[in-house]
């Protein structure tokens, strides 16, 4: 959504990879050349991707404050650790959707500057930080004459120009940032259920990133909780070590097993707040584009997202078909390793940035 307007024209059709920088961890990912429209069972080619971690001290409230940490993370990824290659130095990056303002808006049917003026009236009255220390940007989603309807993004200029900062120091050229709910809607296109109005929960470290999806994104909210989180809960309420702790989850999770009352007990609080957000946005949504289209589905992407009994607990108590999306599902790995079954869900983010068309980089 965030495109940087200073990149020249000629570099139009080069190519791009997508990079996620999580808590702790960052993900890469390139596509070879997409066509110019893909079919709906088409399966885009990995070139390149990999995974490195770095010191959590490199950020702090979403601002990258020791980027070299970072940089030399990375650095060795690209030296040592990459599956394939990485053939370009263009990048599109995602901001973690819970440091971000995202707020689905309804307005009178105006264009050009009258819009830019009605959008930042309504950004001054929801957001409660100083337009002056934000950027902001927004997508139309749906023209009539009765109205517009978009989707409001505006992000933190101390986390944005880190970011920018970064990857000058990396040596790379920004082309694309945008919260990580913008990279799952883009992957969730390439789905062959994506024609069903469905709610996608990106279960990321430290929150799980809420939408919900009908041609667009539409309605968005996020719960703090995600996978980091409910391994901290279950190292700190069973007394087990981090690693202990994580292995239970991954393991067992909410499935049934000795621990299952307790490991319920303990993550139930985290699950009901994204139960009850869930239901606050299907309300939302029916009042605002009407239950013609009702939600058909629940689907899970993420990190968090493959712990044992998730789908079928977010089942029972949404009433709702609940399912786990694997991002290399949509992906054709040709003659590369691919991931684990234990790192799939992680590049949920890095393929979505990776899917980005030239259109949404460079406006046209």
């Amino acid at each position: 959504m965030m495109k940087n307007t200073n990149v020249p024209k000629f570099f139009h059709d080069k190519p791009l990879f997508g990079l996620d920088i999580g808590h702790g961890s960052l993900k890469v990912m390139q596509l070879a050349e997409l066509p110019d429209k893909m079919p709906k069972d088409y399966r885009p080619r990995v070139i390149g991707y990999g995974f490195a971690t770095f010191d959590k001290v490199a950020q702090e409230d979403g601002v990258v404050v020791r980027p070299e940490a970072i940089a030399q993370a990375a650095q060795a990824l690209f030296k040592d650790n990459l599956i394939g290659d990485i053939t370009t130095k263009r990048v599109a990056l995602a901001i973690p959707a819970y440091r971000t303002f995202t707020r689905s808006v309804s307005l009178p049917k105006l264009q050009g500057k009258e819009l830019k003026e009605a959008v930042q009236l309504e950004a001054e009255q929801y957001i409660p930080v100083p337009l002056e220390e934000l950027y902001l940007d927004y997508d139309v989603v749906k023209q009539s004459p009765e109205g517009t309807e978009l989707l409001l993004v505006a992000v933190p200029k101390a986390i944005v120009d880190s970011y920018l900062d970064l990857a000058r120091i990396m040596g790379l050229e920004t082309v694309l940032i945008e919260p990580t709910l913008s990279s799952s809607g883009r992957l969730f296109k390439a789905d062959a259920q994506s024609d069903v109005a469905s709610i996608i929960i990106d279960f990321g470290s430290l929150s799980s990133d809420i939408s919900i999806f009908d041609k667009h994104i539409l309605v968005t909210g996020t719960v703090q909780g995600g996978g980091e989180s409910f391994t901290n809960l279950i190292k700190d309420k069973l007394g087990v070590s981090l690693k202990e702790a994580g292995l239970i989850k991954t393991r067992y999770g909410l499935s049934l097993s000795k621990k299952q009352a307790v490991i319920r007990e303990t993550l139930g609080p985290t699950l009901q707040q994204i139960i009850k957000e869930i239901q606050r946005m299907i309300r939302y949504y029916e009042e605002h584009y009407g239950s013609d289209h009702p939600i058909g589905q629940i689907v899970a992407l993420g990190g968090g997202a493959n712990m044992p009994g998730l789908s079928e607990y977010l089942t029972e108590a949404m009433r709702l078909a609940v399912r786990h999306s694997d991002p290399w599902d949509y992906l054709d790995c040709k003659d590369l390793q691919p991931p684990s079954p234990a790192d799939k869900p992680m590049y949920a983010t890095a393929a979505g940035l990776s899917l980005a068309r030239p259109e949404e980089v460079f406006p046209v």
